[in-house]
């Protein structure tokens, strides 16, 4: 059975991000880093500029003029954005080989909690491009788990899918850690803050930490909101499943998410070719 340092412990095993987005990991720590510096890195591939471009020109930003350069991206998105698509693209790159994951699906679903996280986050007051990089990379752990240890990982499949909301607990039962600690341990391994390491170590039950995470609740009510979806919950199902106890020490309300929250396809128009 792996334990949490084994799965870190194997430089082979674990995952290997592209360039970029290495150099984009760094910048978390680097309050420093330039416009500039971050432009000409990602200029330099010019697969991921023709995204980033792509992704910038979408549905999702509404923007009212075509966006033509690696500067104007950044410019008209601002850094955090930025960062945060080379980010999940570079994380799609990374797990291209998972065994035991149906890896389009679970980008979609990966997708839909980043998208409905930063949506909770603006209407909690959080930080939402910060939330939106916390959905965006909450299921790390969970792809981590399946590429370094799919022995052990088979018998969990066969008991609970793995985007189901008790997976964490059943994970945490036979193996005495969940895909969270792994998130979390990986992003410590890349430098990021502490606030988003706790973040993603607390996503999936953000109650049982001892220092409450506004940004590891919206991710939870991100899922939740996302597995409704895939699975095409009728309000009844939704109700019946919302963690109420989380929406309260955010302040939200299932009547009020039901009413003002878009749809999650006019949520993430045009941001699903950030993952292929």
């Amino acid at each position: 059975m792996p334990t949490l340092r084994s799965l870190l412990d194997q430089p082979h095993k674990l995952p290997t991000v592209p360039k970029v987005a290495q150099e984009l990991m760094r910048s978390f720590s680097d309050e420093q880093v330039s416009f500039a510096h971050v432009a000409a890195q990602i200029s330099a591939d010019p697969v991921l500029s023709a995204k980033l471009l792509r992704l910038a020109n979408s549905a999702y930003f509404h923007f009212s003029r075509t966006i033509g350069s690696v500067d104007d991206a950044l410019r008209m998105l601002g850094f955090v954005m930025v960062r945060n698509l080379v980010l999940g693209n570079g994380m799609a790159a990374a797990f291209r080989k998972t065994p035991g994951v149906d890896l389009p699906a679970f980008w979609q679903y990966n997708l839909y909690v980043a998208c409905a996280a930063r949506w909770l986050a603006a209407e909690a007051q959080a930080q939402p491009d910060a939330v939106f990089t916390v959905g965006l990379m909450h299921g790390i752990g969970q792809l981590h788990l399946h590429a370094a240890a799919p022995e052990a990982m088979a018998p969990l499949d066969r008991r609970m899918p793995v985007l189901e909301a008790a997976r964490a607990e059943l994970e945490r039962r036979e193996l005495g850690f969940h895909h969270g600690d792994v998130a979390a341990e990986l992003a410590r391994l890349w430098r990021f803050p502490e606030a988003m390491v706790l973040a993603l170590r607390q996503a999936p039950m953000p109650l049982e930490g001892r220092e409450f995470s506004d940004a590891a609740a919206c991710v939870h009510l991100g899922a939740w909101r996302a597995r409704a979806q895939l699975h095409g919950w009728a309000a009844e199902e939704r109700a019946a499943a919302f963690p109420a106890v989380v929406g309260r020490r955010l302040g939200l309300s299932l009547d009020a998410i039901e009413e003002r929250m878009p749809g999650l396809a006019e949520l993430t128009d045009g941001l699903q070719a950030m993952l292929e």
